[in-house]
């Protein structure tokens, strides 16, 4: 299988329609068609159901889409990899970050990295955890911002930034209306609660109330934060979820959770098995001398003015 029929095929199942992707290929339909038709026979498998207008991937064509995706994204930054090598510190970096805090603090570097380096780009995909660190170990990210636990003996990392857990109460349910930035997590034991879907997580928060204790009201499992507070918006749930720098919403309460008071430590890591590019380690360095030169200079750095910060001596959910 050749890159360039792979390159057609990629074409051929975003558009599904050959006559528009052989005007994006800048080539006549039937060529293409013959191309296809080839990568079919070689396979031995239909990739397309045809028919009058457009075409319909099968479900082999599925899954040569999504391979074909990641490969060719794959060739594109081994290219820009070996450029680099003659070129200096340039490319892309491509980052995973799990939501929350992590965007907010990747914005930081890239700030501070590009006055030193401003040919470099970046790339950054969104997920949650799980998913983010399969893309690092496929080697589809260079790197990734995840809350911990995560396995120490593939991935190597350090800490970069520290916040509490909270609750996302709607803005008119009774809790809601207390005084008071904080609210024990007694108060949420009979709520119907949303969570995060990472498996590991959610057995860390049914031992946390065991402290209470309680068996909490588990109503809805997210991976997406976005959509826990869409539902808590509409009050369907509290969500609980670890507090970040968040737009400002008037249909929500954000109430750090206390008594007892957790926190989630996120890492920047990355793939021991992998060979990191000069531009990529050249990143990771300067990460790690921005943090240590703000932790000595004032600890408390990567958190905004004024937002709560957990003490060190918290325990991390």
């Amino acid at each position: 299988m050749e890159l360039r029929t792979l390159k057609y095929f990629n074409v051929v199942a975003k558009e599904l329609n050959i006559t528009h992707a052989a005007q994006k290929l800048n080539m006549s339909q039937p060529p293409l068609s013959n191309q296809i038709a080839g990568l079919e026979e070689e396979l031995g498998v239909q990739l397309f159901i045809r028919g009058k207008r457009h075409l319909q991937l099968t479900e082999a064509g599925s899954l040569l889409y999504r391979r074909s995706v990641q490969i060719l994204d794959m060739v594109d930054r081994a290219k820009q990899e070996i450029t680099a090598l003659s070129t200096g510190i340039s490319g892309t970096i491509s980052i995973g970050l799990v939501e929350g805090r992590p965007p907010f603090l990747v914005a930081r570097w890239i700030t501070g990295f590009r006055d030193e380096y401003p040919s470099v780009q970046y790339n950054l995909w969104n997920g949650s955890g799980d998913d983010v660190i399969d893309r690092l170990r496929k080697g589809l990210v260079d790197i990734a911002v995840v809350a911990v636990p995560y396995n120490s003996e593939q991935y190597a990392g350090f800490c970069v930034g520290r916040e509490p857990w909270a609750a996302f109460i709607p803005a008119k349910h009774p809790l809601a209306q207390l005084e008071g930035d904080f609210i024990p997590l007694s108060s949420l034991k009979d709520e119907p609660l949303i969570i995060p879907a990472r498996k590991s997580r959610i057995e860390s928060i049914r031992d946390w109330f065991k402290e209470i204790p309680a068996e909490p009201n588990i109503l809805c499992e997210m991976s997406n934060y976005v959509n826990a507070i869409a539902l808590s918006e509409q009050g369907v749930g509290i969500s609980i979820f670890p507090m970040t720098t968040y737009t400002p919403n008037n249909f929500i309460k954000t109430k750090v959770i206390t008594d007892t008071e957790r926190m989630v430590e996120y890492h920047l890591i990355w793939n021991k098995e992998h060979m990191l590019s000069e531009t990529v380690s050249e990143f990771i360095n300067y990460v790690r001398d921005m943090d240590e030169a703000a932790r000595a200079s004032n600890p408390h750095i990567a958190y905004p003015e004024n937002e709560y910060q957990p003490s060190e001596d918290t325990k991390i959910l």
